[in-house]
């Protein structure tokens, strides 16, 4: 059989569909298992084995969907269920689809009557249920991440003071609501009595070197001078990871590094913690201001708080992810 898995964005949720493709592909006998993406996105999922070939939206739409006429696929597992998956599903009218419930509703009460009707399963075990027509169940094995070789980091480009081990500390978020405050992040830092390596894309240069300031020993600022890969492999060589709600969390978990979450706006309730899958005893920490009326205002994010006060972020104890720090890292 074969089969379209669709998913164009982002890196945290393309992360968390893995189970589905690794599933899929070792369940179902024989599968052919296609993977659709957006272009800026491919890299993720061109080196899964379990994915036999990768389409990609570009430039054209249209193009696209002849391109995927021309497979001739059994089945589509639509995990992305969109205006765009639509349209995709209606060109491709006599292929069986399956799509992924993203609660749309239930979400919109949560973040505009705090009213919690969500079902309190995991995102991955949700996009699973897409399978349970094909006898696919979770085989426990977590998430799925691949760095290729290339893109191993060499010794040379890190400090010497960090090569024997370190905490990443990512410092990035797709919206700023996730992300704690810079003034925060440098009364967590110099808290931190260990080397930091600073994750996070060009954009959140400056800031790392803001808080890097603080002791250019101790802090190395990586973000904007690795590819994402290199930034999972960094992640990989960590002895714990504390990161707000945002891609390289799920690669984290994908690695089962430890993590310590932070959260604001959003919260775990949305179903989607870090996830190491049921064979693992690795375990993560969630650090959160607990019933503040405004919470969750969004469930992606946004520029700044709403509010203005962002008490979200702002509450957050700092000794409260200190301790937990020294529980996970101890002398």
């Amino acid at each position: 059989m074969k089969f379209l898995v669709i998913r164009f964005s982002s890196i945290g949720d393309i992360v968390l569909t893995t189970p589905v493709v690794r599933c899929l592909k070792k369940q179902v006998p024989d599968a052919e298992v296609h993977f659709l993406t957006k272009q800026s996105y491919r890299g993720i999922v061109d080196t899964n084995p379990y994915i036999d070939k990768v389409h990609v939206l570009a430039d054209s739409f249209e193009l696209m969907l002849h391109e995927l006429q021309t497979e001739e696929y059994d089945y589509i597992i639509d995990l992305h269920h969109n205006l765009r998956t639509l349209r995709i599903k209606r060109f491709l009218k006599k292929v069986k689809a399956f799509s992924f419930n993203k609660l749309n509703v239930e979400k919109f009460i949560l973040t505009n009557l705090k009213i919690n009707l969500l079902p309190g399963k995991h995102i991955v075990n949700r996009n699973l249920e897409t399978l349970r027509s094909f006898g696919v169940s979770d085989d426990g094995a977590g998430l799925d991440y691949f760095i290729p070789d290339k893109d191993v980091v060499s010794n040379n480009d890190i400090p010497t003071s960090h090569i024997h081990g370190y905490i990443a500390v990512v410092i990035g978020a797709a919206l700023a609501t996730k992300k704690l405050p810079i003034h925060k992040l440098k009364e967590l830092c110099a808290a931190i009595n260990h080397p930091l390596i600073l994750l996070g894309g060009k954009e959140d240069y400056d800031d790392g070197q803001a808080i890097a300031s603080i002791d250019n020993v101790k802090i190395y600022n990586a973000c904007g001078k690795f590819s994402l890969h290199e930034s999972a492999d960094l992640v990989r060589r960590s002895k714990l990871v504390i990161t707000h709600d945002t891609g390289l969390m799920h690669i984290a978990a994908a690695l089962q590094k430890p993590i310590i979450s932070i959260w604001g706006n959003t919260v775990p309730s949305f179903g989607m913690v870090p996830y190491y899958g049921t064979r693992s005893r690795q375990q993560f920490d969630v650090v959160e201001v607990n019933k503040l009326w405004c919470r969750p205002c969004s469930k992606i994010g946004y520029k700044k708080c709403p509010r203005g006060h962002f008490k979200c972020m702002e509450k957050i104890a700092v000794n409260d992810i200190i301790n937990l720090v020294q529980q996970r890292i101890r002398p």
